[in-house]
């Protein structure tokens, strides 16, 4: 079977993903209703991830551990997962004396090395 080729290049769609921005004060009545929205959200959009922006939250407490923890849990019952953008360091060793992982937008995924490191190589052969 054959056929011509198409000239130009082929279509594709472009897909970002959507974003969840978080800004303070935070209260418990918020926090369960921010997680029916980002279920919603992933519903809507189809898409795999929700990018949760969460520079302007404000100063990190266990309440933002809880509503991130929740948002977490409604996003993987979904069938999805949570990247966390511009997360205040403080924040992030909250999560992480939890026991909370987070992806972190412009981290390194898993396994591949961060950008600019150099893979270690034997002596005497040239860095990739």
């Amino acid at each position: 079977m054959s056929w011509a080729p198409r000239a130009g290049l082929p279509i594709v769609e472009a897909t970002t993903p959507p974003v969840l921005t978080l800004t303070g004060p935070l209260t418990r009545l918020r926090v369960t209703g921010l997680a029916d929205d980002v279920r919603g959200l992933l519903e809507v959009t189809g898409a795999p991830v929700v990018v949760c922006d969460v520079a302007g939250m404000g100063p990190p407490s266990l309440l933002a551990v809880d509503l991130l923890a929740r948002l977490q849990l409604a996003v993987r019952r979904a069938g999805g997962r949570i990247r966390l953008r511009a997360p205040d360091p403080a924040l992030h060793a909250l999560l992480d004396l939890v026991g909370l992982r987070f992806e972190v937008e412009g981290q390194a995924e898993e396994g591949e090395p961060p950008l600019g490191v150099e893979i270690e190589v034997e002596p005497g052969e040239a860095a990739r």
